[in-house]
C-alpha cells in the first residue's frame, strides 16, 4: 500500500497587486513583526517547509523556527527540533554557501536524477540529494516525502513553486497574507503565474477564513473545494 502524501499548505505573502517582492536586489519586508510570528507558529506545527530553487539563489532563506518556546514543544513531542527543510531545483544549479544547507536540522534536495551526483558531490553531505528520474514531478516529491513519514508540508514558494502546486491540483490549503503595498514592477516576482488552473477562470475557491493581521489580511482558501 502506498504511503498517503501529506497535507500541503501553501503559505505566501504578497501586495495588493499580487506581487512577491520588488525588483530591487534587497528583500521587500511585505508582512510585519505579528504575521512573521504567525507564519513562524505554522512552521513549528508542520513536518518540512518546502522552497524552490529559484527562491533559495534569490532570497538565500533560513527557513527556521525562530521561537524557542516552539522548538521545545517540537522536541518534548518527539519530532525534530527544525521541521525537515526541502528543496527542488531540476537544474541542481544549487551552492553550498546558501543558508538554506548551514541552518535548522535535515534538508533534502529533490533533482533528476542527471543532476543528482552534480549536487550531491557540490553539498557534500550538506542534505540528501533525491533524484527523480527525467524531471521533478510534484507528485514523485509529495510521493517520498509521504513514505518519509511526513504528514504536514508547508510550501512557501517562490511563485512558480506556487503554480506548478495549483495547476496541479496537489495543495491542500492556501493562506495568503496580503500587505497594503502596490509594487507595479513587471519584472518583480509574482504569487502566481500563467497556468491551466483546476476549473478555469470562473471557479470559486471556498474561503475559509478572513483576519486581520497587523496592517495585513490573512486569507485562508481550500483550493480544492469550490465555493457554494
Amino acid at each position: 500500500m502506498a504511503a498517503r502524501r501529506p497535507y500541503v499548505l501553501l503559505s505566501a505573502a504578497m501586495s495588493v497587486d499580487g506581487y512577491l517582492d520588488d525588483a530591487s536586489p534587497d528583500r521587500l519586508l511585505l508582512s510585519n513583526p505579528a504575521d512573521f510570528d504567525r507564519v513562524d507558529e505554522l512552521r513549528a506545527g508542520c513536518d518540512a517547509i518546502l522552497v524552490g530553487g529559484n527562491t533559495l539563489r534569490r532570497d538565500n532563506p533560513r527557513l527556521l523556527v525562530n521561537s524557542a518556546t516552539r522548538r521545545a514543544d517540537r522536541v518534548a513531542a518527539g519530532k525534530p527540533e527544525y521541521p525537515l527543510k526541502v528543496t527542488l531545483s531540476a537544474s541542481g544549479s544549487l551552492t553550498a554557501d546558501l543558508n538554506f544547507w548551514h541552518t535548522g536540522g535535515a534538508k533534502l534536495a529533490y533533482t533528476t536524477n542527471a543532476a543528482a551526483a552534480r549536487l550531491g558531490a557540490e553539498l557534500d553531505g550538506l542534505a540528501e540529494v533525491v533524484g527523480l528520474g527525467a524531471n521533478v514531478e510534484l507528485g514523485a516529491v509529495l510521493d517520498d516525502l509521504g513514505a518519509r513519514g511526513v504528514g504536514r508540508l508547508m510550501v512557501e514558494g517562490g511563485g512558480s513553486v506556487h503554480t506548478q502546486f495549483l495547476a496541479q491540483g496537489l495543495a491542500d490549503e492556501l493562506q495568503l497574507a496580503v500587505a497594503p503595498l502596490l509594487v507595479g514592477q513587471c519584472d518583480a516576482p509574482r504569487f502566481a503565474g500563467p497556468a491551466d488552473y483546476p476549473g478555469g477562470p470562473t471557479r470559486r475557491m471556498r474561503l475559509v477564513e478572513a483576519r486581520t493581521v497587523g496592517d495585513v489580511v490573512l486569507l485562508r482558501y481550500a483550493p480544492k473545494e469550490t465555493s457554494p
